[in-house]
């Protein structure tokens, strides 16, 4: 039996894993939940799977979550401390890290030095934090398996080969809801056509990103950390299908890919039965609904993220850091209607302007520039 720790339990990510658990109960344990601020979700979860333990990040929903669940044996913490501390439990076998944004990293270092296996679906720790986090990993002798579907296509093709042999690694895009629209017609976008992705089931920051293509930049410097890969060596490839979920080139001209439905239960539960395989509730792929796969070249132009996160990747430092906390502003003030979806990577690039660069940051330089770089993009958007 493998015990889990789940951050994130009640989103998208969070939920396919229990549902993994759910299909697998003679395999896994839920023995950690771990919810932002859903005690509705949260409290319905933890009477179906009866964790050890559950955390409310939102201290203020403490409370009302102990009241909910006084009738049972679950042990009920709240705040940004009680995650991290959860994560090290002696009970604990492996993490996934699926909290959204910046707030994924503590909990994930706290486990790595606690030497918990890690199923990483927050990539935006290895964006922010890449070196140390793998630097961390290695020195713990701990794994870190990825959950992205991307990234667990690169993996499951890297298995088996001297990774000096890999030419060039090649991220996948979708392409989102916008594929193909003109600059006149993105004028106009609103956060309800946004979220609308026409493959995958995902959450509003993530779908978000994957619309305005930041998605992309993210997994590609989180590529750049899990794989050890230079950021030339990372390629871009829109494949509006999502059956191909991305691939290797190798030093011999071959090109080794990841098929499946888009279905996000399959890279989830891979990673928590490496190296085995097991029966999924993924429906079987149908080559005969699939009969033409098509591959584009992404417009970097009127997709500006995308080219931003790779400057940043390519610049190093602290870049990435700011030009993701800039991009958690943006994205929420997007879905609440105060910048405009082309506006955003202006934004960004002025808030990675105006932060000072670090070129070798520590872990309080990290947090230090997160903090900065969201007040400076609420000085630049006019928020609070």
């Amino acid at each position: 039996m493998k015990r889990i720790a789940i951050l994130g339990s009640t989103g998208s990510i969070g939920t396919q894993t229990l549902d993994i658990v759910r299909m697998h109960k003679d395999m896994f344990v839920a023995e950690v939940l771990v919810a932002g601020s859903n005690v509705d979700m949260l409290e319905k979860q933890a009477r179906e799977f009866k964790p050890n333990v559950v955390v409310i990040a939102e201290e203020s929903r403490l409370a009302d979550l102990k009241n909910r669940l006084s009738d049972t044996e679950v042990k009920v913490y709240g705040g940004t401390k009680a995650i991290e501390e959860v994560v090290t439990m002696e009970s604990v076998d492996i993490v996934v890290a699926a909290m959204v944004g910046f707030a994924g990293l503590k909990p994930t270092l706290a486990a790595i030095k606690a030497h918990k296996e890690i199923a990483l679906a927050n990539k935006e720790t290895l964006v922010v934090a890449g070196e140390i986090v793998m630097g961390e990993a290695q020195k713990n002798r701990v794994a870190v398996l990825p959950v992205d579907s991307e990234h667990s296509a690169i993996f499951q093709c890297l298995n088996g080969e001297r990774h000096l042999t890999a030419k060039k690694i090649i991220l996948t895009a979708s392409g989102g809801p916008f594929r193909g629209w003109s600059r006149a017609q993105l004028e106009g976008v609103t956060p309800a056509q946004a979220l609308k992705h026409p493959n995958w089931s995902m959450g509003a920051k993530v779908t978000i990103d994957s619309a305005s293509l930041m998605n992309k930049g993210l997994e590609s410097i989180e590529a750049r950390w899990l794989f050890g890969v230079e950021p030339e060596k990372i390629e871009i490839v829109v494949h509006p299908q999502s059956i191909i979920h991305s691939m290797v080139e190798f030093e011999d001209g071959s090109v080794k890919a990841q098929l499946g439905t888009p279905d996000m239960r399959l890279p989830i539960q891979y990673a928590l039965t490496f190296p085995y395989r097991y029966s999924s509730p993924v429906e079987t792929l149908d080559f005969r609904k699939y009969s033409t796969l098509t591959f584009e070249y992404p417009d970097r132009v009127l997709f500006r993220n995308l080219q931003i996160a790779f400057d940043s990747m390519k610049n190093g430092g602290n870049t990435p850091c700011v030009m993701n906390g800039a991009n958690e502003i943006v994205v929420k003030a997007f879905l609440v209607g105060a910048i405009s979806f082309l506006d955003m990577p202006g934004v960004i690039e002025d808030v990675i302007a105006r932060v000072p660069y670090v070129e070798n940051p520590t872990v309080e330089d990290y947090f230090e520039t997160d903090a900065q770089a969201r007040r400076v993009a609420k000085e630049v958007l006019k928020i609070e």
